[in-house]
């Protein structure tokens, strides 16, 4: 079983590919920019879809960095269905592009496309997520976050928050999940369950758990449906702002106050997040970096230069709450 950042954060593609499937988005604004005087290394980058304020971020930061290392880019938004990743990497192994990168929608079912990309000889490298694959060498490297410690980051900061608010006893703990099958929620939930089980197992309890998504109207509707099945929840842990952004909304609609009456934890950093923060809707917010490309593109010269890299390059991130917000949303740049 593969560790999720055991991969090369992947670079970004633009894939004219006649192989697509018809209902993924392709993009096919690859500059043909020369390096001294040698050919330009071409780039085939498959993105999980446009889902959130963070994915956006993530996929300009890739199409950028692509751009100013002169790289010829080849893209494709799969909108979040693995077999239009799957199709996208096959394009890019027909249109032998010298390296593949991609950020997978889930964790399974890659063995064999990854096989074919290795039979000729294209290496490939892993953005932001993580894959399970029977064999290692499918791919050279992941670069991104641990997403297991930011669960454990959320949980050791709900602490903090609960501590604030100077909440005693109890805590019923509603969890927005993300895409089911996909690395940031498997190993999130994990990483938060682990501060739980272990520090507060007599008095912290998940009450209800059900995927949003990664988006608002998914986090919007859950939660309305947490609300009411579960009307006494003291704390919100969203996988993401965006789901938690959304649930903001389903929590005034049942008239109570997000950040006091239902104490809320994100993951990501987003500027629509620290805005929520600032405006004391939301509590804590664990980050995520989305400005991968540029570490991103290091990478994907080296693996085509055939040297070695690390299996797992993590990006910075810190942890920010809710006294923090309105200093730091100016520096936000997603």
């Amino acid at each position: 079983m593969l560790s999720r950042r055991n991969f090369l954060t992947a670079a970004v593609g633009v894939a004219a590919a006649t192989g697509l499937a018809a209902c993924a988005k392709e993009d096919d604004s690859a500059s043909d920019s020369t390096s001294g005087g040698s050919k330009a290394l071409v780039l085939g980058f498959s993105q999980v879809g446009s889902e959130s304020g963070w994915r956006s971020a993530n996929t300009d930061s890739v199409k950028e960095a692509a751009k100013t290392a002169g790289y010829t880019l080849k893209f494709s938004d799969a909108q979040q269905k693995q077999e239009n990743q799957i199709s996208a990497i096959r394009s890019y192994i027909t249109q032998g592009v010298d390296v593949i990168a991609f950020s997978p929608v889930v964790v399974t079912g890659w063995d064999a496309v990854l096989k074919e990309a290795k039979a000729k000889k294209i290496p490939v490298v892993l953005t932001d997520r993580s894959v399970e694959t029977s064999d290692e060498s499918l791919y050279v490297t992941l670069v991104g976050s641990d997403f297991t410690d930011e669960g454990r980051r959320a949980a050791k900061i709900l602490e903090k928050v609960l501590e604030k608010a100077g909440h005693k006893g109890a805590v019923k703990i509603a969890q927005l999940e993300g895409t089911t099958g996909a690395a940031p929620a498997i190993e999130r939930a994990k990483g938060f369950k682990e501060v739980m089980d272990a520090d507060h197992a007599d008095d912290w309890k998940i009450v209800v758990s059900q995927t949003g998504d990664f988006t608002r109207a998914g986090g919007k509707q859950v939660m309305a449906a947490f609300l009411q099945s579960n009307p006494d929840i003291d704390v919100l842990f969203a996988h993401n702002d965006d789901m938690g952004i959304g649930a903001i909304q389903a929590i005034e609609a049942a008239g109570k106050k997000p950040g006091k009456d239902i104490l809320i934890v994100t993951v990501d950093g987003v500027k629509d997040g620290f805005i929520a923060m600032s405006e004391g809707k939301i509590n804590a917010i664990v980050e995520c970096n989305p400005l991968l490309g540029p570490q991103l593109m290091e990478v994907v010269q080296k693996v085509k230069d055939g040297e070695t890299v690390e299996r797992w390059i993590k990006t910075k991130e810190g942890d920010f709450m809710q006294d923090q917000a309105k200093a730091a949303l100016p520096t936000r740049k997603y």
